[in-house]
């Protein structure tokens, strides 16, 4: 995490919310959240997170339990136990054993790197 990823929002283990989440620098989840979740920052779902949301961020860190869709601009980590229960998309996925994944994984190249190619075949 960046010095600008620092932790803005908190929701912690005996917490609840539900609607739409958008942020800059990074918010760490630990209790249950339903909804969507919007930034170009840093989620952290720690152990006990139980988040139900389509999640579209820059860098998501996963320990907890995610049912839905992940597009992560950067990176998706995914360490033991966690859990995910849809499908994801990332440049870069770090799965850990012993994580639960169900879904399906694209990884497409970011745009600086296409733009790198064009810029050396042009």
């Amino acid at each position: 995490m960046k010095n600008r990823d620092q932790i803005n929002a908190f929701l912690g283990k005996d917490t609840e919310f539900e609607g739409k989440l958008s942020f800059k620098g990074a918010v760490r989840i630990d209790g249950h959240f339903t909804g969507e979740i919007y930034s170009d920052g840093t989620l952290i779902a720690g152990e006990t997170a139980i988040i139900k949301s389509e999640i579209h961020v820059a860098h998501i860190i996963i320990s907890g339990e995610i049912k839905g869709n992940i597009v992560a601009d950067k990176r998706i980590e995914i360490h033991a136990p966690g859990k995910v229960y849809g499908n994801i998309q990332s440049p870069v996925v770090v799965i850990d054993e012993g994580v639960i994944f169900e879904g399906n994984c694209r990884m497409l190249k970011t745009e600086t790197e296409k733009e790198k190619k064009l810029a050396v075949v042009g």
